[in-house]
């Protein structure tokens, strides 16, 4: 019966999927395998459905039913941790592990502040990150395989609840030789007869040539590259500008060669770097102090 499952069951069902095999969720968990195998079957026979199909060559892959599971037994995981810890913690320190996303173009700019600054406030928390675009990291939300992401509020769909952390708008990025490096600010129009080194990271085409559009502005593009560095290296070597939102500190390219940064003389609204998690599932403990310690980090 349904109401038979385990948590254990669900967690060796999860480790499976995660690693792809039997010896391989079985060492994750510090089992036997013919634990995580009997698990796995009796999770099976209960639900009535096959979740996994079991190849020798291959390992394991998930079956429609896996598929549906898969994030809800996350969740479900997730839930029953932090149950455990609070229980423990009594309202003391928080505990666990927490894995976040992050935009990749962001990441470099926030993340290391941010895993030195949690780790001294929650130093009993052991914070983890992966990074994608926002498609990756919405799926990755969704499926379970974090539990918050900072991104950009861009095309995210109903099925995240996001919280604004700081507003940012985009700049013109230019070689020093570039006809208008000598402006003190940039028309988006005036860009019309330029190249332009497009970011190609999604959403980031998308964005910027919409931007444009709404200015009568067809991008020239000269080259197109989804890696952040390489942008600034082309616009350094007097290829073309480059629209960018994320401004490192340190105004030269990879092979130090000088840049030049020009706002925008329009009216452009800025975009906003959000917090986001799955709207069917409230935040843990250690997912609301981490998304607490954002906005006092990001936004002083």
């Amino acid at each position: 019966m349904i109401e038979e499952l385990s948590l254990r069951q669900l967690s060796y069902f999860v480790a499976a999927a995660e690693v792809g095999t039997m010896t391989g969720a079985a060492a994750t968990l510090h089992v036997s395998q013919s634990a995580v195998s009997l698990g796995l079957a009796d999770l099976e026979r209960q639900l009535g459905v096959q979740l996994v199909l079991r190849q020798r060559s291959k390992g394991l892959t998930l079956t429609a039913a896996g598929q549906e599971l898969i994030s809800p037994a996350r969740t479900l995981l997730r839930l029953a941790e932090e149950l455990r810890s609070g229980a423990h913690d009594l309202g003391g320190a928080l505990r666990g592990r927490l894995v976040m996303g992050c935009f990749q173009t962001i990441g470099p700019f926030v993340m290391p502040t941010l895993l030195d600054s949690f780790a001294h406030a929650h130093p009993e928390v052991e914070l983890d990150f992966v990074e994608g675009s926002v498609v990756d990291l919405e799926a990755m939300l969704l499926d379970g395989q974090c539990e918050v992401a900072l991104l950009y509020d861009m095309d995210l769909s109903p099925t995240v609840h996001r919280e604004t952390v700081y507003l940012t708008s985009p700049h013109v990025l230019l070689a020093p030789t570039h006809p208008l490096a000598d402006r003190s600010s940039i028309a988006l129009r005036d860009l019309a007869d330029h190249d332009m080194i497009m970011l190609d990271f999604p959403p980031s085409r998308h964005h910027f040539s919409a931007l444009l559009a709404e200015h009568g502005v067809t991008p020239r593009v000269r080259h197109s590259s989804v890696n952040f560095e390489m942008v600034r290296s082309l616009v350094a070597r007097g290829h073309g500008f480059s629209l960018l939102i994320q401004r490192p500190t340190v105004e030269v390219s990879y092979e130090g060669r000088p840049l030049v940064v020009r706002p925008l003389v329009d009216d452009v609204e800025p975009t906003a770097v959000v917090l986001a998690w799955p709207s069917t599932a409230p935040p843990t403990r250690r997912a609301r102090a981490f998304a607490d310690h954002c906005h006092a980090v990001l936004t002083s």
